[in-house]
């Protein structure tokens, strides 16, 4: 089996065309020239990241297990970055949220509550008999 070929960011932006179209997810780059008209998002998804890194859209979209498994027919090297370039990955998230601190139950003015309802329920029934 052949060495992968190498792509800078360069040599990929050269590929942007409906008829020769790459783009590189996650540091793999893709030709999807021959996918175009089968995409289930449409062509324009495709055209739109033509000779780009498209991670961030892919991601985004959520794509199935499936849609990962199609992917590796079109695989054709990998991305080089070139100079400060840094990789698009797919963000990650802390899987534990932080505790939120439990508020203590307090009695402090309980009491007052029940004889302050009382004294309205009161009231309104007297002023409800007196009328």
């Amino acid at each position: 089996m052949a060495a992968a070929k190498t792509y800078t960011t360069t040599e990929l932006a050269l590929h942007n065309s409906k008829d020769n179209l790459f783009l590189s997810i996650n540091g793999k780059v893709y030709d999807v020239s021959g996918f175009i008209d089968e995409h289930p998002g449409g062509e324009e998804v495709l055209i739109d990241e033509a000779g780009h890194d498209a991670t961030e859209s892919f991601e985004d979209v959520g794509h199935s297990e499936e849609a990962r498994d199609i992917m590796k027919r079109f695989y054709v090297g990998e991305l080089k970055l070139e100079g400060s370039e840094k990789p698009k990955t797919k963000p990650t998230f802390a899987t534990t949220p932080k505790p939120i601190p439990a508020v203590e139950p307090t009695d402090t003015g309980s009491s007052l509550q029940y004889v302050i309802a009382a004294v309205v329920v009161a009231g309104c029934v007297i002023w409800k008999a007196i009328s």
